[in-house]
């Protein structure tokens, strides 16, 4: 282990250079972890590699919900691998992580914003489709595009400005399977309340100011869809709500059963609670092209085309 260490007064300040996660698995269940792990990796690469291949290639899906979709690909597949190879070689016994890595598994926060704006693009086509075209435009996507970049920036900035402040006098093991903010500030000596602000201001921004606002727009959009008088229609804007929200339940509900299980004091084990965030974080990636390609004609159709042809 590499690190150097202060004395000070009333503890010992290590400057640590890496972190050890430790992923608490049955070893019994550790093979099969690493496959399953393995598959989903793999899956998760192809599909979200597929759905950008295939929206990029094709002209007439180059509109809003596409280009939304197509971003979340790529979000999906930079979280991916910044999470599961990294995970899978923990299991393997390689649990120390480099600190510049420990923070890059910590960047990504804008996922939950880009499902809100979805859900915002669907509501504005539902409920005002015959002023879609002049209120979602470019000068819109460009608009949302920089709000999704520079939120998430501003925070993540914050997180390393402070994370820079901390010090570790005690340990450099973090009990979990990747690195989380949160972990970080439990083993650091500071004791600060502006880092539990920073944590819970970000949890309402990236977590419950999004949900909330997704669960609106739906219940907006469902009862416009109740007005429509044709069936097809209500059938083609029901679909698109169940899709998304599918997409949705798939990122929040994982992590929002731990917070309310442990809100409501009942005590989770670190297994169980590993077992649920890597659950939230692995798993809707892997899912969101399946939901996107069986769901959306459009993309399922262009799909086909790219098989034949080849």
């Amino acid at each position: 282990l590499d690190f150097s260490i202060t004395v000070g007064m009333n503890q010992t300040s290590i400057s640590v250079s890496e972190f050890v996660l430790l992923c608490t698995v049955d070893s019994q269940k550790i093979s099969y972890t690493i496959a399953v792990l393995t598959m989903v990796y793999l899956v998760t690469m192809f599909g979200n590699l597929l759905v950008i291949l295939v929206i990029a290639m094709n002209p007439q899906l180059q509109r809003p919900v596409y280009i939304c979709i197509a971003t979340l690909a790529v979000i999906d597949l930079v979280g991916s691998t910044n999470i599961i190879p990294k995970l899978i070689a923990v299991l393997l016994d390689l649990t120390t992580i480099p600190y510049g890595l420990c923070l890059l598994q910590m960047l990504l926060a804008a996922e939950s914003l880009l499902l809100a704006f979805m859900a915002c693009d669907r509501y504005v086509a539902v409920v005002y489709p015959l002023r879609y075209s002049t209120l979602v435009t470019k000068k819109t996507l460009w608009a949302a595009g920089t709000l999704l970049n520079v939120l998430p920036a501003a925070f993540v900035l914050i997180d390393l400005i402070f994370i820079t402040e901390f010090s570790y006098c005690k340990t450099n093991v973090l009990n979990y399977c990747f690195c989380d903010y949160s972990a970080l500030v439990k083993i650091a000596c500071n004791e600060n309340p502006k880092y539990f602000i920073v944590f819970s201001t970000a949890a309402f921004v990236f977590g419950a100011c999004p949900f909330g606002f997704i669960l609106l727009s739906y219940v907006r959009i469902a009862n416009a869809a109740l007005k429509i008088s044709s069936m097809e229609g209500k059938k083609k804007t029901f679909n698109t709500v169940t899709t998304h929200l599918l997409v949705v339940g798939l990122f929040n509900l994982p992590l929002l059963t731990s917070y309310a299980v442990t809100g409501i004091g009942v005590k989770l084990s670190i297994e169980v609670y590993n077992s649920m965030v890597i659950v939230a974080n692995i798993v809707p990636p892997m899912l969101n092209p399946l939901i996107y390609s069986f769901k959306n004609k459009e993309i399922k159709k262009n799909i086909h085309k790219l098989f034949k042809s080849t």
